[in-house]
């Protein structure tokens, strides 16, 4: 079957059985789910087959399924945005749907049909456009997930494969909002390896740097900026979202080098700070050159990016025992501006001159 020739079924929840949508001022981050879920499977006999936007319910599945023995599991997120016009917006979806598979391809699983895929997740957004927030930064989180579900033991990649997109309406991914977060230079446990699948969104990845975040959070600090896994000293990722320094006006993010997952807000970002015309470097920074420069006044500033929290200042980091202020622990101009920016294009405020953006109604 050709991926254009696959079948996507509608079933609705009936109105009774719908949820009351929750208080959008208190949303949280993934707590709440809209009424409808897409669903479709795979077989190495069939390919991918029974498409359908359905109400949102529980799977049932064999405890032999092989993504609880061997961790065949990879998503994605992104996100609907609601414009004061009453537009609803996708950001870059194509863009996740092909890194989606790349991660498909280094855990050995199969590659979705992209292009359907896209128009399944803009109907499914449409069913329930309803859910969608209208509240001062308020979106609807889409997460693309797909699992190994044949019931079998022994290592091999699955005959089976299920993959769904689940959707659910979202405030500030941190408690502190666009304000500057607190962050824990982890030295001891490591992210991902050279060689390794640091570079995939796979759910193993961050089921190993739970540990390190949750001993970082006990501290009292936010989030883990990981360094590398060789020498301990080159800076990889904050947590989930990738970093980015301002040290003598020049914008610095580490490289894409398979340890580290090429965030298409990073990207993003990177693309509007050449727009500006800004120096840029992808390039290696050890934790040692940003203390350095925090020493001589030549640290401006540093950022996070990621879907969740599209930009997220950092406003203090803590290594070794010692605590290095970023910016008097305020936000920075280039994050402030990269967070409106980002957001106005997002929310359909302002041009979008490279065509990231989507339209579902």
């Amino acid at each position: 079957m050709l991926d254009t020739e696959l079948e996507i079924a509608l079933r609705k929840a009936p109105e009774e059985a719908r949820k009351d949508k929750p208080d959008q001022n208190a949303l949280g981050f993934g707590q709440y789910f809209t009424d409808h879920m897409f669903v479709m499977r795979w077989t190495r006999a069939a390919g991918w087959h029974d498409a359908e936007i359905a109400p949102y319910a529980d799977f049932s599945m064999d405890p032999a399924a092989m993504v609880f023995h061997y961790g065949q599991a990879i998503f994605e997120g992104l996100k609907a945005y609601k414009s004061k016009n009453g537009e609803i917006l996708l950001f870059r979806p194509r863009d996740n749907f092909e890194r989606m598979n790349r991660s498909a391809m280094r855990m050995c699983m199969p590659r979705i049909p992209a292009d359907r895929m896209l128009q399944a997740l803009k109907a499914l957004v449409y069913l329930d456009r309803n859910w969608v927030p209208t509240a001062p930064g308020a979106t609807l989180y889409l997460r693309p997930t797909m699992i190994a579900t044949e019931p079998a033991l022994g290592l091999r990649p699955s005959d089976e494969y299920l993959f769904f997109i689940l959707a659910s309406p979202v405030g500030a991914y941190y408690a502190e909002g666009f304000n500057p977060v607190k962050i824990y230079v982890e030295s001891n446990y490591v992210r991902a390896v050279p060689g390794g699948v640091g570079e995939a969104k796979t759910a193993g990845n961050y089921a190993a740097s739970v540990k390190a975040l949750t001993e970082a959070q006990r501290n009292g600090y936010s989030q883990v900026l990981w360094l590398d896994a060789l020498e301990h000293k080159y800076i990889e990722e904050v947590g989930t979202s990738n970093a980015f320094f301002v040290i003598n006006d020049e914008l610095i993010t580490p490289p894409l080098g398979g340890t580290i997952l090429p965030g298409i807000t990073r990207d993003s970002v990177l693309t509007l700070a050449r727009d500006w015309g800004m120096k840029v470097n992808e390039r290696k920074i050890t934790i040692d050159e940003v203390i350095a420069a925090a020493e001589d006044g030549s640290l401006g500033e540093v950022f996070s990016t990621g879907t969740a929290a599209v930009i997220s200042p950092l406003g203090e980091l803590f290594y070794k025992g010692e605590k290095i202020i970023v910016n008097n622990g305020e936000t920075g101009p280039v994050a402030q501006r990269m967070f409106d920016e980002l957001q106005a294009i997002q929310f359909g405020e302002r041009p979008d001159q490279h065509g990231w953006t989507v339209r579902v109604a």
